[in-house]
């Protein structure tokens, strides 16, 4: 499924709310006042605006997801407002995971060095959130709808109830919110496929809550290559897991429909949820169905906010070009991480059997690393079978590395160090070996 078409109305099929009770229903349609997208900031904090409905046409995660937390901070802490968005391909970690543990780096765009290979550059995005929850994968066949509303009234189910009765009224009645508060979608099947996870931050007064629906994703028998690690095995993390579920596109319930299945009817239907849930006015609900990617307006009544947001909102406005630094820079993506133990043998904090090491490297080979905001706060490198000398060797090692952020060690700083370190020990040929080895685990290309 591509994106709604440049130019396109993304909620033309979206009719009149039928709650809205006939007397009530507008005879006729009174024209609001539009507004310059640099006036965004002003009406999302303005008093009056109770109900907001913005979709982004823009797909940077980074500015979606910072937009969002500005809409969380700033609006009316009464208002509830709901904004739409699809993301370009990324991975989106919580606020309290493990990249490292979570993802397949290898499979992401390498943003730990300048890009010097044509596929680093055509990788998907790492993201780490300001929510918590697990670690999901983004592409332009998923929906993610926020959210936020007062904290009064908030529960866990309430909106993602909201986004399955949207989904019953395009034809997929076969979904449903399970215990963990995802949506899921029966298909015949002894266990129910998942289709939509969550993940929520509360503040004094507001909630949050925002979550991803595979729609229709081109790569969802992909999925897992990007959030598979090649260092879970060797990683005993603080700090929240990712629960591993089975997935399917709500569109393969529409194979044999008549009807071809639209992100479009999703994304209305969901918006009419919203506004009977919210008994938002329906001047708002005609303003948001008529959003146009080429013609980007903001529009506001006494008591609403309706319209289409981007990339002009997220860098013309101070806050959010400050949240969008953040999210992007190395120290947000990884030095975040709650602190982890990476060892390749059995430890008292992590007694689990380890796969035997590879041929290529001496025998008594050990790597043990601790790490606290992404920095080595102890480690244990040594291929001496000696207790003595590998102790030694290991302090040698550990000399180079203590204070260190792993994100910015590569490859060669691994073989400079343990050539350095080592190479009077051993032969240089074992300690490229070994270089190699934690890099590759560690989410680095070390093929060439």
């Amino acid at each position: 499924m591509r994106p709604p078409r440049r130019g396109s109305c993304l909620l033309s099929s979206l009719r009149t709310p039928t709650w809205l009770a006939p007397a009530l229903r507008p005879v006729f349609v009174r024209y609001n006042s539009s507004f310059s997208s640099d006036q965004f900031a002003q009406l999302a904090r303005r008093e009056s605006s109770q109900h907001q409905i913005y979709q982004s046409f823009s797909t940077n995660p980074y500015v979606n997801l910072s937009i969002e937390h500005f809409l969380l901070e700033n609006a009316p802490p009464d208002s509830s407002i709901l904004f739409l968005y699809i993301n370009q391909p990324c991975v989106v970690i919580g606020r309290n995971q493990n990249p490292w543990h979570e993802t397949n780096l290898l499979a992401l765009q390498n943003d730990r060095e300048p890009i010097t290979r044509e596929k680093n550059d055509n990788g998907a995005l790492l993201v780490r959130r300001r929510s918590g929850g697990g670690a999901v994968y983004h592409d332009e066949g998923n929906l993610n709808y926020s959210v936020i509303s007062p904290r009064t009234t908030f529960t866990r189910n309430k909106h993602a109830e909201m986004v399955v009765r949207a989904l019953h009224r395009v034809g997929a009645t076969n979904t449903s919110v399970n215990d963990r508060h995802d949506i899921v979608m029966s298909t015949g099947q002894p266990q129910p496929r998942k289709i939509s996870g969550s993940a929520f931050k509360l503040t004094r007064h507001r909630a949050l809550h925002h979550g991803t629906c595979l729609l229709d994703t081109p790569n969802i028998n992909r999925l897992g290559s990007f959030l598979r690690s090649p260092a879970r095995d060797y990683i005993k993390a603080k700090g929240v897991e990712s629960v591993r579920s089975p997935v399917a596109n709500v569109s393969s319930v529409f194979v044999d429909a008549m009807m071809p299945f639209s992100i479009e009817r999703v994304m209305a239907s969901i918006v009419e949820e919203f506004a009977q849930m919210y008994q938002v006015d329906a001047d708002a609900v005609r303003r948001a169905q008529r959003a146009h990617v080429l013609e980007p307006e903001l529009y506001a009544g006494d008591t609403w906010v309706a319209g289409a947001v981007g990339e002009s909102q997220g860098y013309g406005e101070p806050d959010i070009k400050k949240g969008i630094d953040e999210l992007m820079s190395l120290e947000w993506k990884y030095t975040q991480t709650p602190q982890f133990i990476f060892s390749t043998y059995p430890i008292e904090d992590d007694p689990r059997e380890r796969l035997p090491l590879p041929s290529t490297l001496p025998p008594a080979t050990r790597v043990f690393l601790r790490l606290k905001h992404g920095a080595i706060i102890e480690s244990h490198i040594s291929t001496s079978g000696d207790a003595s000398e590998a102790s030694e060797q290991a302090a040698r090692v550990h000399e180079a590395l203590n204070g260190r952020k792993l994100h910015e060690i590569t490859p060669a700083q691994w073989r400079e160090v343990l050539l350095d370190r080592l190479g009077a020990d051993v032969e240089d040929k074992s300690l490229v070996e070994l270089a190699k080895f934690i890099g590759s685990k560690l989410g680095w290309d070390t093929s060439s």
